[in-house]
């Protein structure tokens, strides 16, 4: 199949819809000093939508954007956006780095320049997300996205690279290193949730991290039910509310940041822009409703794991032993869920160690 030069260009009329519909929003009460008790605050909400309405760019930050080399590929049936930077070393290690929800590839704007300069960069929107369009039909899980990332690869003509990935992202670079075990020399991630066991002996630590992912797991996140269970149901107001779509992502960018470290609001109205003008927010949800349950097939790779103080769980390392060859355990007391737009220059330099140290080994 084509690989095709992609441009970002939005219609102005759909910007100009979207700011019809901000300065039209019917907006909830609020009860008197509510704070987060119920939900997303309604002054924050009312703020980040004025800014988004009067003040957000989209222009600025689309040219901006266009700056990178985009392109689209049909796999599978699916169309396929990424961004490939190619590193001025030509024989440098390829890089696949695979976002999450609700992220998108401007996950990784601010650590492409210091990577490549080491490494070919291939940064996917996964399929249902963003400019890669919504998926058409069932099935477009975690191991089916590994698969399309294997053959994205093969197309672009690497034979040996390296896979990485925060959130959903992790799962697939994970079940990429299992799909293509002769080609993917390591994975590298910034989230791996580790479930208790009682056979495993851990550290006192390490059982208070055990504790938080007790309760996680008891108290399933609200968004997580309903994208799970019925990503049509809340597909229609996120698609046709831009505040609901606003507060749905901001609400997560909130809680799983670390406050040290919080992404600015142009960042994050940009990824919010991202799902609502390509009307993705009900496609991207089915990744919850379609991504497998259980243990997915074995990577046999050695694993690199950067554990970032505020992320939604803390990885236990004896646990992760039990399932991955861990080659690389870095701990950082900054820095949360979305790692490489929080703490880029840690985020990088772990990937970095890690893949050179592998490609070293190799």
């Amino acid at each position: 199949m084509t690989i095709k030069p992609f441009r970002i260009d939005v219609p102005q009329a759909d910007l100009d819809d979207l700011a019809d519909r901000l300065a039209r929003t019917r907006w909830p009460d609020e009860v008197d000093g509510a704070g987060w008790d119920y939900g997303f605050p309604l002054a924050r909400a009312r703020e980040l939508a004025e800014y988004w309405r009067t003040g957000h760019d989209w222009r600025k930050h689309e040219a901006e954007l266009n700056e990178l080399p985009h392109f689209t590929t049909e796999i599978d049936g699916q169309n396929i956006h990424f961004v490939h930077v190619r590193s001025a070393k030509p024989d440098a290690l390829a890089l696949v780095l695979t976002h999450g929800w609700p992220g998108s590839f401007l996950e990784f704007l601010d650590v492409i320049e210091p990577l490549s300069r080491d490494f070919h960069l291939v940064i996917p929107s996964i399929p249902g997300f963003g400019f890669s369009g919504p998926t058409r039909e069932r099935g477009w899980g975690v191991p089916r996205i590994a698969r399309a990332w294997a053959e994205l690869m093969r197309r672009l003509g690497y034979e040996r690279y390296g896979a990485q990935g925060g959130d959903f992202g992790s799962g697939i670079s994970l079940a990429l290193g299992a799909a293509a075990p002769e080609q993917v020399v390591g994975v590298h991630v910034n989230y791996l949730p580790t479930r208790p066991d009682p056979a495993v002996e851990v550290s006192e630590a390490d059982e208070a991290r055990l504790e938080e992912i007790r309760k996680l797991m008891a108290n399933r996140p609200p968004y997580q039910a309903l994208q799970a269970l019925t990503p049509q149901t809340i597909g229609y107001a996120l698609t046709d509310s831009p505040v609901g779509q606003l507060v749905w992502i901001a609400e997560r960018f909130a809680q799983w940041t670390d406050p040290s470290t919080p992404v600015d609001d142009d960042r994050l109205l940009t990824d919010v822009s991202l799902y609502w003008l390509t009307a993705t927010a009900a496609s991207s949800a089915r990744l919850h409703h379609d991504a497998p349950r259980g243990q997915a097939a074995p990577c046999r790779a050695p694993v690199g794991v950067a554990v970032f103080a505020h992320d939604i769980t803390r990885s236990v390392r004896p646990l992760a032993e039990r399932l991955y060859t861990i080659g690389h355990w870095s701990e950082f007391d900054r820095g949360g869920h979305f790692a490489a737009m929080e703490v880029p220059d840690l985020f990088a330099g772990d990937v970095r160690d890690f893949f050179l140290g592998v490609a070293e080994a190799g």
